[in-house]
């Protein structure tokens, strides 16, 4: 039986329950269901690892519909909106990979260098006092996320997934296929590197 949108119901394990079995059936209405309780959250997570709206709006369409498609592999065994933000960090990767970026920067050039002495070669400026504070503001927001999309692909992601969407890792090992060990070395790698760009905006003269 059809139901209006008001009648659709919320998430809670009842209403999820009923739900999951009229998806597994090919409901259209129950797909239509999944998409309005859930849309607003995998829209929230996409727009964390996109920069443009329409590429997050798109990752989201791609990943409901993949998940309509797959949704008999689904066994319960997490929450549904575990699972869709699985398949969601999934397209918003492979939107990533599909970009023309410009042109990353070396990370060797980037990460530090040392002396015979073993000091940095080039030095560490301190940064300025209040740099969360100043993360705060949507300029500079937009300018760090412009000096992680300038990271080697590999390295980016990591970055995105640890630390924006605060992955654990073997979460990210997984999500990427690489063990966890090189998950830690490439995050230890790509925050070195995106502080050498960041240090422009935050380091204190002198």
């Amino acid at each position: 039986m059809d139901r209006s949108h008001s009648e659709l119901p919320d998430d809670t394990a009842d209403a999820v329950a009923a739900w999951l079995g009229r998806l597994r059936a090919g409901d259209d209405a129950a797909y239509e269901w999944l998409v309005r309780t859930y849309g607003g959250r995998m829209l929230a997570v996409a727009r964390r690892l996109l920069p443009d709206e329409n590429d997050a709006a798109d990752a989201v369409q791609d990943a409901f519909i993949s998940a309509f498609r797959s949704i008999g592999a689904f066994a319960g065994q997490s929450q549904v909106g575990t699972w869709l933000h699985r398949i969601v960090v999934n397209a918003c990767l492979m939107k990533l990979r599909g970009a023309k970026n410009r042109r990353p920067a070396s990370l060797d050039e980037l990460l530090p260098t040392f002396d015979e002495t073993g000091h940095h070669a080039r030095g560490v400026r301190p940064w300025a006092a209040g740099p969360v504070e100043q993360l705060a503001q949507a300029e500079l927001q937009a300018q760090v996320r412009t000096c992680i999309d300038q990271l080697p692909e590999g390295y980016r992601e990591i970055l995105l997934l640890r630390d924006i969407e605060e992955l654990d890792t073997a979460q990210a090992a997984d999500l990427l296929g690489i063990s966890p060990g090189a998950v830690k070395t490439r995050l230890h790698r790509a925050r070195l590197a995106l502080r050498a760009l960041l240090e422009p905006l935050f380091a204190r003269p002198g």
